[in-house]
């Protein structure tokens, strides 16, 4: 099975950025958020970067761009370039197919999410380098890696399940993205609309946000597991052999 996972991970590697149509247009994609949130922020913010859950935004927007572009390939490129017939009729176990193509996914935004993270920390040491190196406090250190990692996988997830039924990779890059931007744009309108709707929607919001910072990650690890583990497990049953074959 370890094998098996490994030569789908090896394969799909070769083209990771296909879906982006071309290697300067998938490095631009990469570069941008990168400079933006790993660099210009924490040159605007200085040492106040490392210390307060601004760097979480890192955790949610770079792999929601590196993922979001490059899972849809998993299926929906394989069947748009009718290599998916000859991938299903191979000797490798459906699971090693499903794990390895979501694997990489995860894998790719995981590890760029970090390195952006090692970055602005580099960035905030050179400018405002004061004699000793300044780094995130553990247990936001933490918290960045773990809520990257799970965000990571639940987008793989959801891109892989989309891209299961997906006739193009373009269509299921678009659908991704959608679904993934209602949310986010939900829980920017969300403080608006409990500051204007809800009488005491002033004292709710200051309640949230007087949250300590643990107990805030504690419950976006823990929904964001959930999520991981439903959508997963959705992906796990739509994925039919013989159906695919067909599709």
């Amino acid at each position: 099975m370890t094998a098996d996972l490994l030569t789908v991970l090896w394969k799909d590697s070769r083209g990771l950025f296909r879906v982006q149509g071309s290697r300067s247009r998938a490095l631009l994609t990469i570069l941008v958020p990168v400079i933006m949130i790993g660099i210009v922020l924490p040159l605007q913010m200085g040492e106040d970067w490392l210390t307060t859950a601004w760097p979480l935004m890192a955790s949610i927007v770079i792999p929601l761009i590196t993922v979001g572009t490059s899972i849809p390939e998993a299926f929906a490129g394989e069947r748009e370039r009718h290599t998916l017939p000859t991938l299903l009729a191979s000797r490798l176990p459906d699971r090693a197919i499903l794990f390895g193509k979501w694997a990489l996914g995860v894998g790719y935004g995981w590890l760029m999410t970090l390195a952006t993270l090692l970055v602005s920390a580099a960035v905030v040491n050179i400018v405002y380098w004061d004699g000793q190196i300044a780094f995130y406090r553990a247990d936001m250190a933490l918290a960045h890696v773990v809520i990257s990692l799970l965000f990571a996988g639940f987008v793989a997830s959801l891109g892989v399940l989309i891209s299961l039924r997906a006739s193009t990779a373009q269509g299921a890059q678009q659908a991704l993205i959608s679904a993934l931007l209602i949310p986010l744009m939900v829980l920017q309108i969300g403080p608006m609309l409990l500051l204007s709707v809800i009488p005491n929607g002033r004292d709710i919001l200051s309640q949230i946000t007087s949250l300590n910072f643990t107990h805030v990650a504690l419950i976006t690890a823990g929904v964001l597991l959930l999520l991981n583990a439903g959508v997963l497990l959705a992906a796990m049953a739509r994925f039919k052999r013989a159906r695919l074959i067909l599709s």
